[in-house]
C-alpha cells in the first residue's frame, strides 16, 4: 500500500473445470451429464476448431495468459477472484442442473499461480457435485493456504468475511454472496446441519440490512469492506432496479466496494457516493470460446480490473480496466479494435462516468470521484 491507497484485482468468472481441467496436467474425468456434450474433451475440440491446437499439456499458467503479466506490473494488494467450479474427485452430480464444472484438486497450481488472496465461493457452481464435493472443494483450497468466501461447512463459515492484511495494519474484508437471480438452488444454502453457500433469496432492503450488520461487526477503523455478490442473468446490459438499491443499500451501510460477477460479457460500472460498484466483471477463464451464440455481446473479451481505494475513507481512487481476449483457452491482449469496441460499449451501458482509453491501450474512469446513475 502507498500514499494511502490499496490497489485490489478483480475479475469476473474463473472457470478451470471442465474443458480447461482438460488441457492441464492432471485432468480429472470428462464425463459429462449435458443435454449435447458427455465428454469435457469436446469443449477443448470446439475452441482448437475456431482458432488452432492448444499444446495439451499446457504449463499451470497457460489458461492466465497475459494476465499474470498484468498483475506482476500492478503489483496488487489484494487479489479476488470468483472462482466458478468445484475442486474435487467426486463423481456426485447435482441433479436437477444442466451443467456441471470440476477441475482436479492436483490441477491447483493453475489457480495458486496467480497468487489469488481470496477465493470467492458463493456461485452456482461450487455444489455441481453436491455436499460431498464441496467439502473437497473446501479442504482442497484450504490445504493450498488459499484464502475463502461465501460458501461453508455452516453458515457462520460461509457467511463470514476473508480478511486480507494489508500494508499498514488495516485488512480488506470480502464478504461473498450468491443470489438466487444467478441460478442458485435455494437448498445450496448453508444451514446449521448442511454445508453450502452463503444464500441471498432476494434482494431486499431486508436481505441488505443483513448484509450490512455483519459488516458492520467485522469491519474496524483503517478496515476496507468488499461485498462480492454473484447476481443476475448471463446476457444482456440491463441491472434490475433491485440490483442498483441492493448495492446502493450496502454502500450506505458501510461497504466500500461492490464486486458483481455471474453474466457471461462486462456488465455497467457504477459510482455511487464515491464507492465502485461493479454490476457484472463477465467471464475471465473458461472453455466457451468455441460454443457459439450472444455474438453481439462479444463473451470471448475479458477485462482485469484494477480499483484503487484510499485506505483511510474507503473512497475510490482510481478504476484501471485492462482488456483481453481469449483464444486458444489462454488470455491474450485484445488488440486495438476490440478495445475501442469495450470503451464506446461500456460509456453506452454505464451512465453518470466515463471511460476512457490510455495510449497503453488500457481503459480508466474518467472522474472516479463523480457520482453515479
Amino acid at each position: 500500500m502507498g500514499g494511502g491507497v490499496v490497489t485490489l484485482f478483480l475479475c469476473g468468472d474463473v472457470m478451470l473445470g471442465r474443458g480447461v481441467d482438460q488441457i492441464l496436467a492432471h485432468p480429472g474425468s470428462p464425463r459429462l451429464r449435458e443435454e449435447y456434450v458427455a465428454d469435457a474433451r469436446d469443449y477443448v475440440r470446439l475452441a482448437e476448431a475456431v482458432h488452432g491446437p492448444v499444446p495439451v499439456p499446457v504449463p499451470v499458467s497457460w489458461p492466465w495468459g497475459e494476465a499474470l503479466r498484468v498483475l506482476d506490473e500492478a503489483g496488487p494488494d489484494v487479489r479476488v477472484v470468483n472462482l466458478e467450479t468445484s475442486v474435487t474427485r467426486c463423481e456426485a452430480f447435482a441433479p436437477g442442473k444442466a451443467v456441471h464444472y470440476r477441475m482436479h484438486p492436483a490441477n491447483l497450481p493453475a489457480l495458486t499461480v496467480a497468487r489469488p488472496d481470496v477465493c470467492v465461493l458463493a456461485n452456482n457452481h461450487v455444489l455441481d457435485f453436491d455436499r460431498p464435493g464441496l467439502a473437497e472443494t473446501l479442504d482442497s483450497l484450504g490445504a493450498a493456504g488459499l484464502r475463502t468466501a461465501g460458501a461453508g461447512r455452516g453458515p457462520d463459515e460461509a457467511y463470514a468475511p476473508a480478511e486480507v492484511p494489508v500494508p499498514g495494519g488495516g485488512r480488506v474484508l470480502v464478504f461473498a454472496l450468491g443470489a438466487s437471480s444467478s441460478g442458485i438452488p435455494p437448498d445450496w444454502a448453508a444451514t446449521p446441519t448442511l454445508p453450502g453457500v452463503a444464500y441471498l433469496p432476494e434482494l431486499s432492503a431486508g436481505t441488505a440490512a443483513a448484509v450490512v450488520r455483519r459488516v458492520r461487526r467485522a469491519k474496524r477503523a483503517g478496515d476496507l469492506a468488499v461485498v462480492s455478490v454473484h447476481w443476475g442473468s448471463n446476457w444482456g446490459y440491463r441491472v434490475s432496479r433491485d440490483q442498483v438499491r441492493f448495492a446502493r443499500a450496502l454502500v450506505d451501510g458501510g461497504v466500500d466496494l461492490v464486486h458483481g460477477h455471474s453474466s457471461h460479457h462486462p456488465r455497467p460500472v457504477e459510482v455511487y457516493r464515491d464507492r465502485l460498484v461493479l454490476h457484472g466483471c463477465g467471464d475471465f477463464i473458461d472453455d466457451y470460446e468455441g460454443i457459439s451464440g450472444y455474438p453481439e455481446y462479444r463473451d470471448d473479451l475479458r477485462i482485469a480490473y484494477l480499483v484503487r481505494v484510499a485506505a483511510d475513507t474507503g473512497r475510490l481512487a482510481g478504476l484501471r480496466m485492462v482488456p483481453l481476449r481469449a483464444r486458444r483457452m489462454r488470455l491474450e491482449p485484445a488488440p486495438a479494435a476490440d478495445r475501442a469496441w469495450l470503451t464506446t460499449t461500456l460509456n453506452r451501458i454505464s451512465g453518470g462516468v466515463r471511460i476512457t482509453q490510455a495510449p497503453d491501450g488500457t481503459l480508466a474512469l474518467a472522474h472516479p470521484g463523480a457520482t453515479g446513475r
